[in-house]
């Protein structure tokens, strides 16, 4: 057998000198910093009564508990799906993107997967334990999306670092918020991570960016919390027939759409042909 085609090795990750920051990684670096700080160190908030069971539409269907809520959960595993089933078709292949920015959106996908799988189990039956299997799901998707803000806006190893910082931050704070009733590090996780994203979509994206509308992200996260809020108040005013917090599932299901459509775009590169490489006979 012969060929006289040879992919490239795998870049090196740059190394980590300090001296050899750039401004936009030691800002992110010290964003991170302060809010790790304010989790170590800040008060402890008890976690809200509304979190656990104060849910506007109970509703059972065919004998499933809070069905509308159980069932929106669904489309977080259908976008999960659909975009690991497009990368899946990416691996192993040069393609555009660069290495992290793939690595973040397999974890960001990965993650919708299990969102949808606690968030499920949690609205079947709404206590604490459950909750913290939710979120344990939403925190890999959080860690994904944040990764891939970074690699777009700050660079390669700086949204790789980001992702795995989020993703053990994240864990360990559905923990403490299990265990002792603390929601503080998870807040900060959560809403410190979107001011986070909303900072990076400021900036102008990196050489080699794949081109994610992180405008679009913000904007559904912006609008999923407010159905969230007015799960109540929209439940009675649409005489009913859906909730609040239902909505908000659909419109947080829809973040994932930037996502899949930067996933969408990319296309392999061609292996370049190497008249030097010799023939390999086997």
């Amino acid at each position: 057998m012969s060929s006289s085609t040879t992919r490239p090795a795998a870049p090196r990750p740059a190394p980590w000198r300090l001296t050899d920051w750039s401004r936009r990684e030691r800002v992110l670096a010290g964003a991170v910093a302060l809010l790790l700080a304010g989790a170590l160190a800040g008060p402890s908030l008890p976690t809200p009564a509304m979190a656990l069971a104060d849910f506007a539409d109970a509703r059972p269907w065919h004998g499933l508990a809070n069905a509308m809520d159980v069932l929106s959960s669904l489309p977080f595993a259908l976008l999960g799906l659909w975009g690991l089933l497009r990368l899946r078709g990416l691996d192993g292949l040069r393609c555009h993107a660069p290495g992290s920015t793939l690595d973040c959106t397999w974890l960001f996908f990965v993650g919708l997967l299990l969102t949808a799988a606690g968030s499920a189990f949690y609205h079947q039956q709404p206590d604490a334990l459950r909750l913290a299997a939710d979120r344990a799901g939403m925190t890999v998707a959080f860690a994904g999306l944040i990764g891939l803000a970074a690699c777009e806006r700050v660079s390669q190893r700086a949204g790789w670092a980001l992702a795995w910082v989020t993703l053990g931050g994240g864990l360990l704070a559905v923990g403490v918020c299990a265990e002792t009733g603390n929601v503080l590090p998870w807040t900060l996780v959560q809403f410190g991570g979107l001011a986070l994203v909303s900072w990076l979509a400021m900036l102008r994206p990196v050489a080699g960016a794949a081109g994610l509308r992180l405008a679009v992200v913000i904007a559904c996260y912006a609008t999923a919390k407010g159905f969230e809020l007015a799960d109540h108040a929209i439940y009675e005013l649409s005489g009913q027939l859906v909730s609040g917090h239902t909505l908000k599932h659909l419109v947080a299901a829809a973040a994932a759409g930037p996502v899949l459509r930067m996933a969408s775009r990319l296309r392999p590169l061609p292996l370049r042909h190497n008249p030097g490489a010799g023939a390999i006979h086997g």
